[in-house]
């Protein structure tokens, strides 16, 4: 059976590559690391590398620097991880951020990857002592899975039957300590007895703006396009406290910028692509605005139930609970009540919209301001 591919911890020469003679090689205080900004393979290395590289989540990141350096001294296997929060707060990058600062290999899966027991065979035999084993998505672990997987990370042993019948017989095959790293949007889907063997739990949390505006300004420069302050936080203040959300928006006006033919992202660029893709000042998209104004128009503000307003939207509820509401819910927008959903004032203000369905002049022409 072929190996299969792990990502390896930094060795000597790893990481970005050293400039060819005559390629000036400019050093970033801010990102750390020197960055060759002719180098094309740039766009592919927006994740930090390191933890001195991650921004944000200081206290989840101090105590992994706790438990790093604990493992270091007693040159034992890390601890298992739990990482859990919602998508694109950085939960992967983490988990390959850990194995590169303890110099061992790392391993990726997902849950739903993982139908039967035997599909999670090759990743336990393959670790080595100390490596890392990265699922995501744990909590779509089967139940069979879930059970074979417990002796491997209480004991590090697996029970392996061959054949049928009588003549079946099991073979106790033991494994280099490792350690499992799982990922998950949803903590509450996991079983409590999985759950409790992750002796480190953390949680990461939506981010705060300067950090987004922060994590922009590298990115910029890791893709080589210059970007203007007022641009950088224009785009932080339409990301949602997500990394990965900003990431795509900064792409976005990159093209918007190389298109025209611009040298740089300036304000007033960001203002018009931005404008382009109908994100708003808060990072409503169009169909977070067509929803709260069908909630204050077709139905009064509510209250309105999900079949109802899925069908007014003509999409499956099921992306509107998932896509849609948890926004609007963070922000206020939205209240979800016995009776069905409900428009709230501070919704209404924003879209500058009354419940007669008449626009409120005061507030019209600021959503993209």
């Amino acid at each position: 059976m072929p190996r299969d591919p792990v990502l390896r911890g930094p060795e000597p020469g790893d990481g970005i590559p050293d400039p060819p003679e005559g390629v000036s090689q400019e050093k970033n205080a801010d990102v750390g690391t020197a960055i060759n900004l002719d180098d094309g393979h740039l766009d592919d290395h927006l994740r930090p590398l390191t933890l001195d590289d991650v921004v944000g989540q200081r206290k989840v990141v101090e105590r992994l620097r706790i438990v790093l350096e604990a493992s270091r001294r007693r040159g034992d296997p890390l601890s298992h991880l739990l990482l859990d929060g919602p998508p694109g707060i950085g939960k992967t990058t983490l988990a390959t951020v850990l194995p590169r600062e303890l110099g061992v290999d790392v391993q990726i899966t997902s849950g739903p990857s993982l139908s039967a027991p035997k599909d999670l065979l090759p990743y336990l035999t393959n670790a080595g002592r100390g490596s890392v084993l990265f699922i995501d998505e744990i909590h779509r672990l089967p139940p069979t899975v879930e059970e074979f997987i417990y002796p491997a990370m209480e004991d590090f042993r697996i029970d392996i039957t061959l054949g049928e019948g009588l003549n079946a017989r099991t073979i106790n095959m033991a494994l280099e300590p490792f350690t499992v790293i799982g990922a998950t949007t949803r903590s509450g889907m996991l079983t409590a007895p999985l759950r409790d063997r992750f002796v480190n739990r953390e949680h990461l949390d939506f981010y705060e703006l300067d950090d987004v505006t922060e994590i922009i300004r590298r990115n910029a420069r890791k893709l080589r396009a210059e970007i203007e302050e007022g641009a950088a936080v224009a785009i932080a203040r339409r990301s949602r406290g997500v990394p990965r959300k900003a990431n795509n928006l900064l792409r976005w006006t990159r093209d918007f910028a190389d298109a025209g033919r611009h040298p740089a992202i300036t304000d007033v660029l960001a203002a018009e692509a931005l404008e382009m893709l109908e994100v708003d000042k808060l990072g409503l998209d169009s169909l977070d605005r067509k929803y709260l104004e069908i909630l204050a128009t077709v139905f009064g503000g509510g209250p309105a139930g999900m079949q109802a307003v899925a069908h007014s939207l003509n999409i499956a509820g099921e992306t509107i609970e998932n896509e849609v509401e948890p926004f609007l819910l963070r922000v206020g927008f939205v209240q979800r009540t016995p009776r069905g959903r409900m428009i709230t004032a501070a919704a209404l203000a924003h879209l500058g919209l009354t419940l007669d369905g008449e626009p409120d002049s005061s507030q019209q022409g600021q959503l993209f301001d």
